[in-house]
């Protein structure tokens, strides 16, 4: 169905929802790549009001992707909430961004409303949204999940700890884990990013993490970011696998090329949980996606990179997830040329998965080739902490000596949580308190050459 909209003297046609949720988003390098971007910001602004006059309902009748072709596009229709719905089928796209921002979005509401919000809606209401509209939406949208500690609950923020080595060296990366949790970081999950694939080298690095975890008694929980069928064998083979971790995209064809189906997610979800290793949850899945993934695989099918982010969101909702982040500036500037475009993509995301109720965070991240630096990314951490991220990536020094690009540090964790008052995880900030590292306030003490998790440091390398 075409839409048509005039400002000033000029009438512009959009063929179908797909190229008006494409013109209707803010600029960004990745859909002018795919040759779907607005032409123009007359454009841009004409999208955006026909988008707005927009009913939600029209949005479920016109799946951007075949139904019969899209697995992911089955998994979002045949999963929705109708019920859940109901309470803003009424509204249009513009109608659904000021209710909102207005106080009958409480949290509480916005908690019921998720199961019937899809990602073409929520991503159909953030192309009509400020950047100070999609921090304030997001922050009153609360998403809490449990396995041996709580991510999410409303004032705290929690910190992946990612120790990773070029080579996987056992004595760099347990320097680096005992490092960060000397900074009071680790309590989302210890994860390592493996070098290597080899089956038996990604066991030690298991072991090396759950050796530290049941020794010093952290309720934290450990992973390693291979891939689903790795982490599959190795719970066959008795590994102590506590996450298990995927990359996701928001089409079949582009799942494919990450070598994963719906099924297999499944299989891996129904076999970390057989394991029971979750002392108060059971939430055992870690996602990361990132715009541009469906793009860069040739498997975008003409939609914009941003609404297949959020379908990417809706796959790992799918499976009651522990965490899960935007990789946001990690693709490269192909997809998100500079700063400007990188923070607008990070709130984005943000707002997408909290509105859908995934227990979203954000690795705040760029590669050298971007037109960014460590200013952006501080003032993208600032607006994600002001909107209520669930956690961020501790990096040593902020600069990952294995995957190349810069994130966040320990210390940019400490500036968060003091600015804005954030606690960890509770059971994570009273371990801390326990083993002397912090006060009852939660702030970091200084720690005698001698501590415990120094020693354990020397011994495990």
């Amino acid at each position: 169905m075409p839409f048509r909209t005039t400002v000033g003297r000029t009438t512009h046609v959009f063929a179908d929802l797909k190229e008006l949720m494409a013109k209707a988003t803010p600029i960004r390098s990745g859909d002018q790549l795919a040759g779907i971007a607005a032409a123009s910001r007359e454009e841009s602004v004409a999208a955006r009001l026909a988008l707005a006059d927009l009913p939600l309902k029209a949005i479920l009748s016109e799946p951007l992707i075949d139904y019969d072709a899209d697995e992911v596009t089955r998994l979002i229709l045949d999963g929705h909430d109708e019920r859940a719905f109901a309470a803003v089928a009424h509204l249009t796209v513009g109608e659904f961004r000021d209710w909102l921002l207005s106080a009958a979005a409480t949290p509480a509401a916005l908690a019921r409303l998720a199961p019937g919000v899809t990602p073409e809606i929520a991503a159909a209401v953030s192309k009509l949204m400020r950047n100070q509209d999609l921090i304030l939406a997001a922050r009153k949208a609360q998403v809490v999940t449990r396995f041996r500690n709580t991510i999410g609950l409303p004032g705290t923020m929690a910190v992946r700890l990612q120790p990773n080595h070029p080579y996987d060296d056992p004595a760099g990366i347990a320097a680096s884990i005992v490092d960060g949790l000397m900074y009071g970081a680790g309590d989302a999950t210890i994860g390592i990013n493996p070098a290597s694939d080899s089956p038996g080298g990604i066991g030690d690095l298991l072991r090396l993490i759950d050796e530290i975890i049941q020794r010093h008694a952290i309720p934290t929980q450990g992973c390693v970011l291979t891939h689903v069928t790795s982490s599959i064998a190795l719970i066959e083979r008795g590994a102590p696998v506590d996450l298990v971790f995927q990359s996701v995209a928001g089409t079949e064809k582009a799942n494919a090329g990450f070598g994963v189906t719906l099924a297999l997610i499944r299989e891996g979800l129904d076999a970390a949980r057989s394991l029971k290793r979750g002392t108060v949850g059971d939430n055992v899945m870690y996602f990361e996606t990132g715009q541009g993934s469906a793009l860069s695989a040739g498997a975008h099918h003409g939609v914009d990179q941003q609404t297949l982010e959020a379908r990417a969101q809706a796959v790992a909702r799918a499976f009651s997830p522990l965490l899960v982040n935007t990789v946001v500036g990690f693709i490269g500037p192909e997809y998100l040329y500079d700063g400007k475009q990188i923070l607008r993509a990070g709130l984005e995301d943000h707002f997408c998965g909290k509105l859908m109720g995934v227990p979203l965070g954000c690795d705040v991240c760029y590669t050298n080739h971007a037109e960014a630096d460590q200013d952006d990314m501080d003032t993208l951490l600032t607006c994600l902490a002001a909107a209520g991220v669930s956690f961020i990536m501790g990096v040593p020094g902020a600069d990952d000596v294995m995957l190349n690009y810069q994130s966040t540090s320990f210390h940019d964790a400490l500036y968060v949580r003091e600015t804005f008052g954030l606690k960890r995880a509770p059971e994570f900030e009273a371990w801390l308190e326990t083993i002397g590292l912090t006060d009852a306030a939660g702030r970091l003490l200084p720690a005698p050459s001698g501590h415990r998790l120094i020693a354990a440091a020397g011994a495990l390398s």
